[in-house]
């Protein structure tokens, strides 16, 4: 069986295996309500790598690569600012406090928690001086995050639940708002219908639902009204499971957008992943 492509899954990695997932992600934003004509593109390849301690626990690292534009008109002229490089290192364990077999089906029910180090630069410039957090590597501190997540797996389908809470921290006088996430994934098998012997591997329709709130952003201590706010995404997607690797493509696009003040709206975000367990 797969697992949501957007988020964790509280199903366990076997003890002394290892499971790599290499996600490459294009992040779209636009219609910008300043004035300015901003359009920003982000292109992610995140990798990750976790590891089976025992049965129930199981730890994870994630260490991402960006490549961020920020597109936008200054009076009459076109401007372009850029930048590429290592984001900040996550880690984090999760582990399964609940867990109910049955012949063909299981429940499982974990919690995690973890932190994001400040391996990715803060600071970085170009020709018009310094770029603005959003365009930086890192965040430049130490972050916190945790929440629960819950999977129920059958021989047919499969549906995970998450709810994870992150805490961003201040760094040169600045700090993103806290950001609070509700996932919902279901994935069904499509082919083969019908079970069988010999079968190299099963394609799953995917149909997720990510609901994020953050709150507004601090500069200096107080808030940014240009910041934060609601965001609920459909996300439908594809994957094809074998036993050792998986496959998988989805889109996710914005049903309903909730921002503060003149903030980008979130046009689509594309993600593909390839995972292996070895």
């Amino acid at each position: 069986m797969g697992a949501p492509i957007t988020f964790n899954t509280a199903l366990p990695v076997a003890k002394d295996e290892f499971v790599f997932r290499q996600q490459l992600r294009w992040l779209s934003s636009g219609d910008d309500p300043s004035g300015m004509s901003r359009d920003m593109s982000v292109f992610a390849s995140i990798s990750v790598l976790g590891y089976g301690v025992n049965s129930k626990l199981a730890v994870f690292g994630v260490l991402p690569w960006m490549d961020k534009t920020l597109e936008m008109t200054d009076g009459s002229a076109d401007v372009e600012r850029d930048n590429r490089g290592l984001g900040d290192l996550a880690g984090f364990a999760r582990y399964t406090v609940w867990q109910e077999d049955a012949p063909g089906r299981t429940f499982r029910l974990a919690g995690f928690g973890g932190v994001t180090v400040p391996t990715g630069d803060d600071d970085k410039s170009d020709h018009l001086g310094q770029l603005p957090p959003s365009l930086q590597d890192g965040t430049g501190t130490w972050n916190g995050f945790g929440g629960v997540v819950a999977t129920w797996q059958t021989l047919d389908y499969e549906i995970d639940g998450q709810l994870s809470y992150r805490e961003n921290r201040a760094a040169n006088g600045f700090a993103f708002g806290d950001e609070t996430r509700l996932d919902l994934s279901w994935q069904q098998r499509l082919w083969p219908r019908e079970l069988s012997s010999g079968v190299p591997g099963f394609l799953y329709g995917v149909l997720e639902l990510n609901w994020l709130h953050q709150g507004k952003n601090h500069i200096n201590g107080q808030d940014d009204p240009d910041s934060g706010g609601d965001i609920l995404w459909l996300s439908p997607g594809l994957q094809y499971v074998t036993k050792r690797w998986v496959v998988e493509a989805l889109v996710q696009k914005p049903i309903s957008q909730n921002l503060n003040g003149a903030m980008l709206e979130n046009e689509v975000i594309v993600t593909t992943s390839f995972r292996i367990k070895f």
